[in-house]
């Protein structure tokens, strides 16, 4: 397995943390399962999904494959926005706290860390079923097969457990 391309402890205290704590959604098991999807879905090396789409003029084709260390795809993020955080103001207020006025959002899942780390959150938040135990790693595994890359998705629960194993070093919390 390839070593990702950011460091992990960095991107854990400095990216996913505080913006788990700024949402109000932190946990141990919360962050475990973001550096867990990150490791998974991009290595924390790719940004857009190979074979994605491009940036033109300054904005994402946002039809295309899945965007930034999450690899979340577009229709999911209008989905999130449209149909959970419609509903859900204060959070929504908290998230677009994090946005940045340009570029389009769906573009800031790859430019802004923190935004795209509040984005991959709340596809978990929203799911009815309770976070794993914070060191279930198998559980998590299943948790991120089940609920973010999907049944139907080319990860497997085996490769989440590995990329986490080799490189997604223990909470300090």
């Amino acid at each position: 397995m390839t070593a990702p391309g950011l460091d992990v402890r960095q991107f854990r205290a400095f990216v996913i943390r505080p913006t788990l704590h700024k949402l109000g959604l932190w946990s141990p098991a919360a962050e475990n399962l973001l550096v867990g999807t990150a490791l998974t879905e991009s290595g924390l090396r790719a940004l857009v999904q190979d074979g994605g789409p491009g940036f033109a003029g300054g904005s994402a084709e946002v039809s295309g494959p899945a965007l930034g260390v999450y690899q979340i795809e577009p229709a999911t993020h209008r989905d999130v926005l449209a149909n959970f955080l419609e509903f859900r103001l204060g959070l929504a207020h908290r998230i677009g706290e994090l946005r940045a006025r340009a570029p389009d959002p769906d573009e800031q899942l790859v430019t802004n860390l923190a935004y795209a780390t509040a984005v991959c959150r709340v596809i978990y938040y929203r799911r009815p079923e309770p976070l794993p135990e914070a060191q279930d790693v198998e559980g998590l595994a299943e948790y991120w097969k089940q609920h973010f890359n999907t049944p139907r998705g080319a990860g497997t629960v085996t490769r989440f457990v590995a990329a986490y194993r080799e490189h997604g070093v223990r909470s300090e919390s």
